[in-house]
């Protein structure tokens, strides 16, 4: 073989060799990492993942935290959780936290609950170290939740609600909001079935005991630990504004129906001036009819003269009479 042959032979072993030294060269501070922490991953695994689009610094050093943890987590399984959008390393942090506090966490839950949204180590965290919520929420533009006692006395109510994290039910559970509307509803509902609101200011554990006892954690992400009444204040006094309210009411009804009854006597005093006018207006008739008849009985002869001014004389007398009996005015003489 030509001299020359072997050259070119020998220079294109040294390129690829070099070149294969710079695309392992690459990976090859993290496999002696990995290899190192007995969480062992293979090169061409790297270099499949780079291949894939995937932060191999960050499967690999979650692998490495994980297995230094106690917990045998593959890098398919963290890469698979990678490439489905979710945060290897939160949900590696968080599985860790779990184990330390011997909480019963998986891989698959942990993964589940990171896609779903949910910040799985704050998850974890609130499970080992429960928080309180307000209610109601102060954020939400409300300081106490108002209810009235059977006596009508209003009473503000601030509560502080203990929970902590369940996270067998954390994907799909209800939230803080529904944990918050809840026990406000379970407070008002204690303080409405108080017979008098000095009950609920003598004993505020009632409140509470009333509201544990109605299991208001069902069907949310979240077990309330405790309720505890931070402050009741007495407000205003509802039952007598209503019944003054009532009053008002009744006056105003009162009163449009003694003004119904004044509209129509006034209605059917006219109604009555009206047939009394047209009674008159008979009575005048009828008086018209008078002479014709005294002119008829003279013309027939059933009337005579003598007999017509004793009726003037009756007439006449009679009118007399009547002024006699009657008073005198005012400023005329007897």
């Amino acid at each position: 073989m030509p001299q020359g042959l072997w050259i070119v032979i020998i220079i294109d072993a040294i390129i690829v060799i070099l070149v294969a030294f710079a695309i392992i060269g690459q990976f090859i501070n993290l496999y002696i990492q990995a290899l190192l922490s007995n969480a062992r991953v293979g090169i061409f695994e790297l270099i499949g993942m780079r291949l894939r689009k995937v932060d191999i610094r960050q499967i690999v050093f979650s692998r490495i935290r994980a297995v230094k943890a106690g917990m045998d987590l593959s890098t398919n399984q963290l890469e698979t959780h990678y490439l489905a959008g979710g945060s290897v390393p939160r949900v590696v942090s968080a599985l860790i936290a779990a184990q330390k506090a011997r909480i019963d966490l998986n891989f698959d839950t942990a993964c589940a609950i990171d896609l779903a949204g949910r910040d799985i180590f704050d998850a974890v965290n609130t499970s080992v170290n429960p928080k309180v919520i307000d209610c109601p929420n102060p954020s939400q533009g409300r300081n106490t939740i108002d209810a009235v006692a059977k006596d009508g006395i209003q009473l503000k109510a601030r509560a502080r609600v203990t929970v902590r994290t369940n996270l067998q039910r954390l994907v799909g559970g209800a939230t803080e909001d529904t944990v918050v509307a809840r026990v406000g509803e379970g407070i008002v509902s204690a303080i409405g079935s108080a017979e008098s609101h000095k009950q609920v200011l003598e004993n505020p554990d009632r409140i509470s005991k009333a509201v544990m006892a109605r299991g208001l954690d069902a069907g949310t992400a979240y077990e309330i630990l405790s309720i505890d009444i931070a402050d009741v204040d007495v407000g205003d006094n509802i039952g007598a504004k209503l019944q003054e309210d009532q009053a008002e009411a009744d006056k105003k009804v009162a009163q449009a129906n003694a003004e119904k009854r004044r509209a129509m006597a006034i209605a059917q005093e006219q109604e009555n001036k009206a047939k009394i006018e047209e009674n008159r207006a008979q009575v005048v008739l009828a008086e018209a009819e008078v002479p014709r008849a005294i002119a008829e009985a003279f013309r027939s002869g059933n009337l005579g003269i003598m007999d017509y001014y004793k009726m003037k004389n009756i007439q006449a007398d009679t009118s007399m009479r009547s002024s006699l009996s009657q008073p005198p005015k005012p400023g005329q003489q007897q």
